[in-house]
């Protein structure tokens, strides 16, 4: 590396991901939404706050195809698990956008995309965890998914939260703001 991104070997330009499953639930529409000026939220602060709190206990599945079933081996285990799945509902126009005020919201700073978890992105791969209700065969109970109806799935993996750091972690003012914010929704 010369510190330009650049080597000797470069990376591909095109990856192909092949989903390994999908997401059932209610959620119908995404809160955010891309348009050419950034993010806007879908519905007013007071409702959003009854979305969050049903997303935390709202029922969601992962139907994992059938020849996959045995990736899922073990992972009844597990309290908790990642979820990585794909943002469908981002128009490939909407991608090119390179920042956004977080959450739509004007009174925090324009940042760029990489230093948001917007779904609005170069490649709409967003993550959750998400609490393991039960396995059976190839489909997952899970609750507290904030993906929509008809996600694509891209990979699962356990969460163990001994692989995330716990000290010395950093955030901005603005994202501290939600974090708090959403606890208090949470309560």
């Amino acid at each position: 590396m010369n510190g330009t991104g650049n080597s000797s070997h470069e990376p591909p330009r095109d990856i192909i991901l092949h989903p390994v499953g999908i997401i059932h639930n209610t959620i119908k529409e995404p809160s955010l939404v891309a348009g050419k000026d950034g993010l806007t939220m879908q519905v007013k602060h007071d409702i959003m706050v009854g979305r969050i709190r049903r997303t935390d206990a709202e029922i969601s599945e992962i139907v994992i195809h059938k020849d996959m079933e045995d990736l899922l081996v073990g992972v009844e285990e597990y309290s908790h698990l990642v979820i990585l799945f794909w943002a469908h509902a981002v128009p490939d126009e909407r991608r090119s956008l390179t920042r956004v005020h977080p959450m739509g919201r004007k009174d925090f700073p324009e940042v760029g995309i990489f230093g948001t978890c917007s779904p609005t992105r170069p490649n709409p791969i967003l993550t959750t965890v998400v609490r393991l209700i039960r396995r059976e065969e190839n489909v997952l109970t899970v609750t507290g998914l904030d993906a929509i109806d008809g996600s694509p799935v891209i990979d699962i993996k356990p969460y163990v939260s001994e692989f995330y750091p716990r000290e010395g972690v950093r955030i901005p003012a603005w994202m501290q703001q939600i974090q708090d914010e959403m606890a208090q929704v949470r309560r």
